[in-house]
């Protein structure tokens, strides 16, 4: 009699079902990865030892939004959320696709208010990056700009850091940034660049308005181009030795004195 042969299975088959995910943790963030992009949740881990009113209400989010929930333990949640503070919620996301130029009009056109958009030039850093999307959503950016090349994309390492703001504010890469900005200033948004040789101070300028705040890269700053393509140049007042700030850093420093002054 022949031995019966066992069933082939597929890899795809017996893959871990976050294969492929990476880990979003914190209940803020979970919600908003659920509720702006629920179709890119592969799961929700949930700590199975909090008896949290927050947790349940997230729970209650995903399941009616079709994402599986799963009650893990403790331990578990803490090896996958490597060291992030989750607050017993960690869902995990499929790395979001970044949006195209063709794509950038649309953007606009539903845009409620004036534009505020953050412009980054060949940053290559996922960390960098990562900071800075947090940052300009947590600052009310519609859109985030940056070239295709020799800048990173929407990584996992990206994604982390963002903490849920790579899954919710639009990340358009373009072919070539100094055209896209001079589309930009067609439609009425008024560049401003952030140079350290600049005259005018970032506290000085007027930051209202439809703005594109253009950023450069952590090594050589704004390209000549990309220079050439800004309404204006602003630098941050440096009073000690350093001469610069890391490029999250300062574009936080300056997304945050536009919201100031966009909400007087």
């Amino acid at each position: 009699m022949k031995a019966s042969r066992r069933p082939v299975v597929s890899r795809d088959e017996v893959r871990h079902p976050t294969a492929g995910l990476h880990p979003v943790g914190g209940i803020h963030s979970a919600r908003a990865a659920i509720k702006f992009g629920s179709e890119g949740v592969g799961e929700l881990w949930l700590d199975r030892s909090r008896r949290d009113r927050r947790l349940s209400e997230l729970a209650d989010l995903a399941s009616q939004a079709g994402v599986k929930v799963r009650q893990v333990e403790r331990d578990e949640l803490e090896r996958a959320a490597e060291g992030t503070n989750h607050q017993g919620a960690l869902a995990w996301v499929r790395v979001p696709s970044a949006r195209s130029e063709q794509d950038l009009d649309l953007l606009l056109e539903r845009i409620e208010g004036p534009p505020f958009l953050l412009l980054l030039d060949e940053v290559q850093d996922p960390h960098n990056l990562g900071a800075c999307l947090r940052t300009a959503e947590g600052a009310g950016v519609h859109a985030v700009i940056a070239p295709k090349d020799n800048a990173v994309g929407l990584t996992p390492v990206v994604c982390k850091v963002a903490s849920g703001a790579a899954e919710t504010l639009p990340y358009v890469q373009v072919t070539n940034l100094a055209r896209t900005m001079g589309y930009l200033k067609e439609r009425g948004v008024w560049l401003t660049g952030t140079s350290g040789d600049a005259d005018t101070e970032l506290y000085a300028a007027d930051l209202t308005g439809p703005l594109g705040l253009v950023m450069g890269s952590e090594g050589t700053g704004l390209r000549r181009l990309t220079r050439e393509h800004c309404d204006r140049l602003v630098r941050l007042p440096m009073c000690g030795t350093v001469e610069s700030l890391n490029v999250s850093v300062a574009a936080g420093v300056c997304l945050y004195e536009a919201l100031r002054q966009r909400r007087v």
